[in-house]
């Protein structure tokens, strides 16, 4: 297969691990040069160092914070002199009843699954523009296609993410710059699998992917431009009904939780 970024800049949030990881390899293996963002300092330059000698810079951020998405489109654009390609990956959820969850938890949420990608893709637009045209991509989630009790505020977060990325999309029409969300279900990550004791049962309900299939719908829409793609397209289309036909999701919940039960227990019995 030709390499579909050969020379190509791409920033990647939340890029030390999980999908993130799984972006920044696919992308190198297809040439692109990569600037990495996350919190833990120590991922992401174990990770460097196994794609090196690619070109590939690391920064230490918080996309909570206004400067530091600043910080890393500016290094793009410092470092390579453009940017072609934003993957606004990073995530953040707090599981639990949504009463029993703290005021600040709830707010990082929002602030890191919605604000961020809304300030770095405004903070990104005049790069990408100026290197010719791109490519926006933002992870969202199924959650954002359904309400899912129990991720309340993660559930919101998701889908104002997939709202504004099929509205920018749509304002950014023929300017040679497109915007894609992609939403997975249930992953086999740290993201989800080390928080399985808190999270519903009924995320557990469908068929898991991993964060290199997503790694390679974040790819296919960067390099075509199709506003959305699901995983797996089958939960996509249930959680579609289930937003539709909120009746019908009342009525399916108790089957499918137990089902995700079933699929926790023998998640748990595997080996580590």
């Amino acid at each position: 297969m030709a390499a579909r970024f050969e020379g190509k800049v791409v920033a990647i949030t939340g890029g030390s691990a999980g999908v993130g990881a799984a972006c920044a390899r696919a992308f190198a293996r297809e040439g692109a040069k990569l600037v990495l963002a996350a919190r833990g300092a120590d991922a992401l330059e174990a990770l460097a160092r196994d794609l090196r000698p690619h070109p590939v810079i690391t920064l230490t951020a918080d996309v909570a914070s206004d400067e530091d998405c600043r910080r890393i489109v500016t290094a793009a654009e410092e470092r390579f002199g453009a940017l072609h390609v934003l993957v606004n990956n990073a995530g953040y959820n707090a599981r639990g009843d949504f009463e029993s969850l703290p005021a600040s938890e709830l707010a990082r949420v929002i602030d890191v699954n919605l604000r961020s990608p809304i300030v770095m893709s405004r903070l990104a637009l005049p790069l990408l523009r100026s290197s010719g045209g791109g490519a926006i991509v933002n992870v969202a989630s199924l959650a954002g296609r359904t309400p899912l009790p129990h991720a309340v505020v993660y559930s919101a977060s998701k889908f104002g993410l997939r709202a504004f990325s099929l509205a920018l999309n749509e304002e950014l029409r023929g300017t040679g710059v497109t915007v894609s969300v992609v939403s997975p279900g249930p992953l086999f990550t740290g993201f989800l699998l080390d928080n399985m004791d808190v999270a519903a049962d009924i995320v557990f309900s469908q068929p898991m992917r991993t964060a290199e299939q997503v790694a390679g719908a974040v790819l296919a829409c960067a390099a075509d431009g199709t506003p959305e793609r699901a995983l797996p397209r089958g939960s996509g289309a249930l959680a579609t009904l289930g937003y539709l036909w909120p009746t019908l999701s009342r009525a399916l919940r108790p089957l499918l939780e137990a089902h995700g039960r079933r699929v926790k227990q023998k998640l748990r019995r595997q080996p580590s």
